[in-house]
């Protein structure tokens, strides 16, 4: 299944943060990476006063379903030191699923980890947030959003139209 990931970093030397994620995914034997977009610095989305975040998307191959993949992120997470105090705080190295094919999935809630909890796709907010899309834009230019049911450009071009910055 090809997915779509986004990472991010604004924590001790967050460039580099997200090349090692990207090693770390990439040593995985399970998960091809395919191609990643330009890597940018992006004002921080729902909590504003932190520092900037970098931003990469990677498009990958995998052989994993959503929830395995999930739990093998999750765990370069922790390997690489992030700690979750607060939604949308500081991190060391974030790695959302935004896209899963044409797949639509949310958790039945029945996990006891909170993440995998929480595991929808694709990812619920994506669309609202100016970073994932214009690097989605780089890749993907022409895939239609399974339910918003527009292309990422034309997502991208009414966040941007509509004065979204984040």
């Amino acid at each position: 299944m090809i997915y779509h990931l986004c990472l991010g970093a604004n924590m001790n030397e967050p460039e580099q943060q997200i090349s090692t994620a990207i090693s770390s995914i990439e040593a995985e034997q399970e998960i091809s990476v395919l191609r990643k977009s330009s890597l940018i610095k992006s004002a921080p989305y729902g909590k504003t006063d932190q520092a900037d975040f970098y931003n990469q998307v990677i498009e990958i191959d995998s052989s994993l379903i959503p929830q395995l993949l999930l739990e093998k992120l999750l765990a370069i997470e922790t390997k690489l030191g992030r700690i979750r105090m607060e939604k949308w705080g500081e991190r060391i190295i974030d790695i959302d699923i935004l896209l899963a094919e044409d797949l639509i999935y949310q958790s039945d809630g029945k996990s006891k980890d909170d993440v995998l909890h929480e595991l929808t796709i694709p990812h619920p907010d994506f669309h609202n947030r100016e970073f994932a899309l214009r690097l989605l834009t780089e890749l993907i230019p022409d895939y239609i959003h399974p339910i918003q049911h527009k292309s990422i450009s034309e997502l991208y071009d009414l966040l941007i139209n509509s004065g979204g910055t984040q």
